[in-house]
């Protein structure tokens, strides 16, 4: 079966198997040449942690039921191939959401836990793994079993953020919340430098469930922005909008994102943005997951597809380094127009290999234009490292080994719980295996 990730950089032939709700340690047994698998559930992930070159994949797309959920508590017992935007749609109808979503909802249950994923309010919520009950992993090499917070911890901690390599997650108990309205009410600022950014994201704290903002990374003259921020309205029950039908329906001979496009497109965002500054409305589809509204949006980087490149620094060193950072992209004149800067709290993650941490997180979207790319993010790479900083797997297709292993100080405890049959594109390249 030929399968890609969102990054499109490759499109390669694997082996494949579709996962069934009886799968045990029997069926998950390596083959006798040695051969690993790994879960690729939607493909939604930008670099190779849901690949697997030279060995083959599962198919999440067997365990699709909702077994049950309690209208009291909000406990949903589901498959890891249940999708978030089936339990978006579904539940918040009756007044019930995901506590933490990502900027997609073409995820499954699976890759959330496996990514340990966070959204615009982990200031408030945390991660992902904040509001997982329990789980049930199949390996190769025991049967299956549940691990959570209180019991098999460890198994717990490694499975969350694990990049889907400690076995398979057959089952998920996760708590969703109840909330007031499927719209909310938002707030739009502009800001010119990264002092102003931080300062409105300090103020936003404690009144806003959700942060976020587009930063322009082509500019060298200035670090402008737009804020955004949001609570789950109090009003009560409105229309669902339209959905949109936009889509990009071929992929072009040549990337869509280049030194003319970006600049055009950051400006004309910048302005229109600029006019809507001030009280809004919007719905959650919509402020969540802004790109989901245009079908196939990476196909426009092209025949050699396209990097994401996300990345946390702590906040005693952050400003400067994301001031260096945009610096370097500026004058690169390999800007991106998908960038978000915004910050992570202080939650903990259970998880070992959990990205987030305290300090400011920047994403951001780069064509693959090969070495002059790759020379690139070896500077970026640096000013991360210098400042402590480390980059999200989930998002990655090229991260140095040194730089995982600097960033990730528990993934020699989390090497103890590897499944022997599993491993990925990605821990081949910066584990080993």
């Amino acid at each position: 079966m030929k399968l890609s990730s969102w990054g499109r950089l490759s499109d390669d032939n694997y082996p494949a198997t579709v996962l069934s709700r009886e799968i045990g340690n029997q069926q998950l047994t390596p083959s006798d040449n040695g051969e690993t698998s790994i879960v690729y559930g939607m493909g939604r992930s930008y670099g190779d942690v849901c690949l697997n070159p030279g060995g083959g994949v599962y198919l999440s797309n067997g365990l699709d039921r909702l077994c049950s959920f309690d209208a009291t508590s909000g406990e949903l017992i589901c498959e890891a191939g249940v999708l978030l935007k089936d339990i978006q749609t579904l539940f918040s109808a009756k007044g019930w959401m995901l506590p933490v979503t990502p900027g997609t909802q073409y995820v499954t249950v699976g890759g959330a836990v496996a990514n340990d994923v966070h959204g615009k309010n982990h200031h408030s919520h945390g991660c992902f793994s904040s509001h997982i009950n329990w789980i049930r992993l199949a390996r190769t090499d025991r049967e299956d079993f549940v691990c959570s917070p209180t019991k098999e911890a460890s198994w717990f901690n490694a499975t969350t953020g694990g990049l889907g390599l400690t076995g398979i997650i057959k089952e998920v108990s996760l708590n969703l919340r109840r909330v007031s309205s499927c719209w909310l009410d938002t707030e739009t600022l502009t800001y010119s430098s990264l002092a102003e950014f931080s300062q409105i994201s300090k103020d936003s704290e404690d009144d806003w469930e959700y942060t976020v903002s587009w930063i322009d990374c082509n500019s060298r003259k200035h670090n402008r922005g737009i804020f955004i921020r949001a609570n789950h309205s109090q009003s009560g029950a409105e229309s669902t909008p339209t959905k949109s039908r936009l889509r990009v329906p071929l992929v072009p001979p040549l990337s869509l994102v280049n030194r003319m496009t970006l600049t055009a497109f950051n400006q004309a965002y910048f302005l229109s943005q600029k006019q809507k500054s001030g009280m809004g409305k919007s719905h959650y589809q919509s402020y969540f997951y802004p790109l989901d509204g245009i079908l196939d949006w990476n196909r426009m980087y092209g025949p050699k597809g396209f990097y994401q490149y996300q990345l946390v620094v702590p906040y005693e060193s952050g400003m400067p380094a994301i001031k260096a950072i945009l610096h370097e992209i500026a004058v690169s004149g390999q800007g991106s127009f998908l960038s978000v800067l915004k910050t992570f709290g202080d939650a903990p993650s259970p998880g070992l290999l959990s990205f987030p941490m305290e300090g400011l997180t920047l994403a951001l979207d780069f064509p693959n234009r090969g070495d002059i790319t790759l020379q690139l993010f070896r500077r970026i790479d640096a000013i991360v490292a210098e400042a402590g900083g480390r980059l999200y797997p989930a998002k990655d297709a090229r991260m140095p080994a040194e730089l995982f292993t600097a960033g990730y100080p528990h993934l020699p405890e989390f090497l103890l719980y590897r499944d022997p049959g599993l491993s990925s594109g990605f821990s081949k390249r910066v584990m080993g295996w």
